[in-house]
C-alpha cells in the first residue's frame, strides 16, 4: 500500500451543494458517489470528502453506521483511486447499511472509475434541493 496524504473534509453546506450541482455522479446499490475537481490551487490538491445519509437510510443509528461505514471505506479506497484536486461526496442508501463489505468497496471502486472516465462534469437535471 502507498503511502498517501490524508482524506480532507468537506464540511460545509454550500461546498456540498457545489459538488452535487456540478459534479458527475455515479450510482451503485450500495452508495452514490459524486465528485467534482476543485479549480486549480484551490485548498491545495488533496482529496476532500464529504459524506451523507437522509433519513431514506433508516433512523438515527442506521445513518450513524452507513456513515461509518462509508468513511472507513472512503479511508481505505480514496487515497489509491481518487484523483488529487478533487471533491468526493458519498451517499449513503438504504442498502450501505446491510451491504456485505466486499460488495460496498466494489461499489465505490466502480463508481470511482465511471467518473474518472468522464473528463468534463456534466450539469445534472433538475438540482440539489
Amino acid at each position: 500500500m502507498t503511502t498517501a496524504a490524508p482524506v480532507g473534509r468537506l464540511k460545509r453546506r454550500p461546498e456540498f451543494l457545489r459538488v452535487a450541482e456540478r459534479g458527475l455522479r455515479a450510482a451503485t446499490p450500495g452508495l452514490v458517489l459524486q465528485a467534482l475537481p476543485r479549480p486549480e490551487g484551490a485548498d491545495g490538491g488533496g482529496i476532500r470528502l464529504g459524506l451523507t445519509a437522509s433519513r431514506k437510510v433508516g433512523g438515527a443509528v442506521e445513518r450513524n453506521r452507513a456513515r461509518r461505514r462509508l468513511r472507513a471505506l472512503a479511508q481505505e479506497v480514496l487515497p489509491r483511486m481518487g484523483a488529487p484536486g478533487h471533491d468526493y461526496v458519498i451517499v449513503a442508501r438504504r442498502e450501505t447499511v446491510k451491504r456485505e463489505w466486499l460488495r460496498l468497496k466494489e461499489d465505490l471502486e466502480s463508481a470511482l472509475r465511471r467518473v474518472a472516465r468522464d473528463d468534463a462534469p456534466r450539469p445534472r437535471r433538475g438540482g440539489a434541493r
